[in-house]
């Protein structure tokens, strides 16, 4: 059986809480601000769960958090 890996782009983008929920942060935040409204920018500020149908194909990817 060959080793288990965990997927290191699944980790660098996703986090498991002490609940085992697992957060993810917003898209659409990283470049081409200027055109985007003050309030967008604010809302897309923070972290939120991920998508219950996600949740399986995320924990595959990391198996050892």
């Amino acid at each position: 059986m060959p080793k288990m890996k965990t997927k290191k782009s699944a980790s660098k983008r996703f986090a498991v809480r002490p609940g085992g929920t697992i957060k993810r942060s917003h898209a659409f935040k990283r470049h081409i601000l200027t055109k985007k409204s003050a309030k967008n920018k604010r809302q897309l500020r923070g972290s939120v769960s991920i998508h219950a149908a996600d949740v399986h194909a995320v924990r595959a990817m990391l198996p050892f958090v």
